[in-house]
């Protein structure tokens, strides 16, 4: 259907960077044991970060939630099984080895159906208006988020940005390609503002038979962006960029965590 499109929200990552402990992060004993085990979705601020990923999600009109989590990721799925929910109704997909994301979205196939599906990473807060915006965009698309704003207002420094994958659009606003750890002189040459993937997509049920094309990346894993790239070269699918100036929130390492907890304070949460 073209109405509300469901949410695959990825969970299923090894939290491999998160694991490594910063002498200079100062955790409550909560979130460093949480954090030492790598689960990034459940960081406690004043509560599991993913509580306030979903919290936006609901306010964004979304209401069908799918967690793909990993083997033994029993502490997502016990908790989502437990919390009150009002406006959201969760599910969960396991994705049984780490092959990437084209990989583990494909676990969360069965739930989509033959419906439209937003994909989140679990480990990145977005700002409503821009979920909003990518609900409302009629086919498939991504935000864009401006990479200036997002070094200006969130909590990602200006180095990490430099390696996020760069969305091009084309005179009309579809994405004409993306560019993966785009070199610094191809930045610099570019027209302002340089739009970046937080991997906030919107997808047709085409992103499956994509998924399904694609080989192994020379990282050994099944990636979104070549299954975006196949369905644009080879099933003719076109993605409208949403251009956003608001910040994301990224929880990549343990130096994150009281920064966004710090972005966090007093935001209510009703999933």
């Amino acid at each position: 259907s073209d109405g509300v499109p469901k949410v695959v929200v990825l969970a299923a990552g090894l939290g491999t960077r998160m694991r490594r402990g910063d002498s200079n992060s100062r955790l409550s004993p909560q979130q460093a044991a949480m954090a030492n085990r790598g689960v990034k979705a459940m960081i406690p601020m004043e509560r599991p970060f993913l509580d306030y990923v979903l919290s936006r999600v609901a306010d964004a009109g979304c209401r069908d939630v799918c967690l793909v989590i990993g083997p033994g990721h029993d502490t997502i799925r016990d908790y989502y099984d437990r919390v009150p929910k009002e406006r959201l109704s969760i599910s969960f997909a396991e994705q049984a080895r780490p092959l990437g994301t084209a990989n583990a979205l494909a676990a969360a196939s069965t739930f989509v159906g033959d419906d439209h599906c937003l994909v989140l990473n679990s480990d990145n807060c977005y700002p409503t208006r821009a979920l909003r915006g990518l609900c409302e965009t009629p086919g498939a698309g991504i935000v864009g988020y401006d990479r200036d704003a997002l070094v200006s207002s969130g909590n990602i420094a200006t180095d990490r940005i430099a390696r996020f994958a760069i969305v091009e659009p084309d005179a009309d606003g579809w994405l004409q390609r993306i560019i993966e750890k785009p070199d610094p002189s191809v930045v610099a040459r570019m027209c302002r503002p340089v739009l970046v993937s937080m991997n906030c997509w919107r997808f047709t049920p085409a992103i499956f038979a994509a998924c399904r094309m694609i080989d192994k990346s020379p990282r050994g894993e099944y990636e979104i962006p070549d299954a975006v790239t196949a369905s644009m070269e080879q099933l003719k699918q076109r993605y409208r960029i949403v251009p956003s100036t608001e910040s994301v929130l990224d929880l990549s390492n343990q130096h994150d965590i009281a920064s966004a907890a710090k972005q966090l304070a007093g935001e209510g949460v009703q999933l």
